[in-house]
């Protein structure tokens, strides 16, 4: 059982969902099955256009075949593990080597393995890898009203210090560190510009007045990755939570009939009536995930 790359693309023509499940055919199936239980590391090939390079990080918990494909066969992520890097890894280091040697051929060169979707990857590569992920800078500030003493999150809080692998891997799954991760890659993907309103605010503090929120919650086994989050100021937050507002497929901004002050809610709402997100489409609110919140949370 050892360490992984899995290749993936927004685009890709596979039924991917990389939080919860990478589909790959029977092609791949040996290599997939020696990584089964432990970490891989999520990798977007340099043709695709703004690539992030080496950019998240999950665990296997198992291989199994498709049940609606014949030949192909899905990785099983496991709940809660998946993590994107504050700071996406590029292919190659600054002298134009790649980070994970293992790609190398005798000459040193990136041979024809780097095109391989599932691939192995040596502990000191994926290391290598983890440590330039960004892991112990400092997360974007939290707002001022926000009591986060003794959760990992003060502002005097020491940057991690990683002795040893199985001390990285303990902290990637601690809830605080993906909290304070999760935060940051969600106001830097929104601008710190709460989807519903529109409106960006920093307090005097130099602080985002905007939470980060998950669409379907961590409780309900809903994953740390970009596509399961909005911006939201605060109000935004709680009506989303609660189930008054939600969004479409097509982002369009849903008030529930429940609501004893649409017209209200519909002041509070940007102009055009749709969510504000990102541009890039990896980044943006994942149809999965907005089902999930209207079937569970919206109040019809």
């Amino acid at each position: 059982m050892g360490y992984g790359v899995f290749i993936h693309r927004s685009d890709s023509r596979y039924d991917d969902t990389p939080a919860e499940q990478y589909q790959f055919p029977l092609t791949y199936f040996r290599p997939a099955q020696d990584i089964a239980g432990n970490w891989v590391i999520y990798y977007e090939p340099t043709k695709v256009p703004n690539t992030k390079g080496y950019y998240a990080v999950a665990q296997v918990e198992r291989i199994e075949p498709d049940p609606e494909t014949r030949d192909m066969f899905l990785a099983i992520i496991r709940p809660g593990s998946f993590l994107e890097f504050p700071n996406p890894v590029p292919f190659r280091d600054h002298q134009g080597v790649p980070h994970e040697r293992g790609v190398l051929n005798d000459a040193g060169r990136a041979s024809g393995r780097a095109q391989r979707a599932v691939r192995p990857i040596s502990e000191a590569d994926f290391f290598r890898i983890l440590d330039l992920a960004g892991f112990e800078e400092e997360p974007v500030l939290p707002r001022l009203d926000e009591q986060l003493d003794g959760l990992g999150f003060a502002e005097d809080q020491a940057p991690f210090v990683f002795e040893q692998p199985r001390d990285r891997l303990l902290q990637i799954t601690s809830r605080p560190v993906r909290d304070r991760i999760f935060r940051k890659l969600i106001l830097r993907a929104y601008d710190q510009r709460c989807a519903i309103t529109g409106l960006r605010f920093i307090n005097g503090g130099g602080r985002a007045e905007v939470d980060a929120a998950h669409i379907r919650p961590v409780e309900a086994d809903g994953p740390d990755s970009i596509q399961n989050g909005l911006a939201l100021s605060g109000t935004a937050h709680w009506m989303f939570d609660r189930g008054l507002i939600s969004l479409d497929d097509n982002l369009q901004i849903l008030i529930s009939r429940q609501s004893n002050n649409r017209d209200e809610i519909e002041k509070f709402i940007n102009p055009t009536g749709h969510a504000i997100v990102p541009k890039r489409r990896a980044d943006q609110p994942h149809p999965k995930f907005l089902e999930w919140h209207r079937e569970n949370c919206f109040k019809h």
